[in-house]
């Protein structure tokens, strides 16, 4: 998994780890009678360990992966921010810590789109997701010096903002530019001018966008960045 190949497959692991086939690979990863759950919790709590009360960046993003037909749980016609289009796919919402150059993954939870759900699944927002995966990561002792989002998150003010405040986070996100803010009374907007940048996806390609900062005082510490 952490070789140079470019394809994960398990034909292409099988190669690298010098496996005839890649049957007992296969076998070892749908049979093994391992809890996925305690798996995560073992992993985080050795991250914690290593952090020894540091206090990190948290970086709220989602992770999309194509996928052809709809055989696999949760695949649908959505957007792929890894492709920066909409195709047959499935998408994850993932929590990165960030500690001076390094970026490492903490945790992730599968998007369920609302016409695939499975029996027992209740549906919940890409932004109700990120903000349940907020509460996991901080009760079990994870510390957040800022959180950043992009604006599907930046714009939702209801079930991700309020729980950054709720919460007491310092949070920079981006809101795009037909975003309006309301401000407290007697307070002002203040941004810097717009800046262009490449928008580098993981497929090579790029995009010209622009950006700025606009600080608001909704909490102590809190940033939007308005992107369009």
């Amino acid at each position: 998994m952490i070789s140079e190949i470019k394809r994960k497959s398990l034909p292409e692991i099988a190669k690298v780890v010098g496996l005839e086939n890649q049957q007992s690979l296969h076998h070892f990863l749908t049979e093994s009678p391992w809890s996925v759950e305690l798996l995560k919790k073992q992993r985080l709590e050795l991250i914690l360990r290593v952090l020894n009360e540091q206090s990190l960046i948290l970086i709220i993003d989602e992770t999309g992966d194509p996928k052809q037909g709809r055989t696999t749980d949760y695949v649908k016609r959505q957007y792929i921010g890894n492709l920066g289009k909409i195709e047959n796919g499935i998408v994850a919402v993932t929590a990165y810590g960030v500690i001076e150059d390094m970026t490492f993954p903490l945790t992730f939870q599968i998007y369920k789109p609302r016409e695939r759900l499975q029996p027992g699944d209740k549906y919940k927002t890409k932004p109700e997701i990120a903000a349940e995966l907020i509460r996991e990561l901080q009760g079990m002792g994870f510390k957040f010096e800022l959180v950043l989002a992009d604006s599907l998150y930046g714009e939702s003010d209801g079930n991700f903002i309020s729980v950054l405040n709720q919460l007491q986070l310092s949070f920079v996100v981006a809101i795009r530019s037909n975003h309006g803010v309301w401000l407290p009374k007697g307070q002002s907007v203040r941004y810097n001018k717009w800046r262009k940048f490449n928008r580098v996806f993981s497929n090579g390609n790029q995009e010209i966008r622009y950006i700025r900062a606009i600080p608001l005082p909704i909490y102590e510490g809190s940033t939007q960045v308005e992107t369009g």
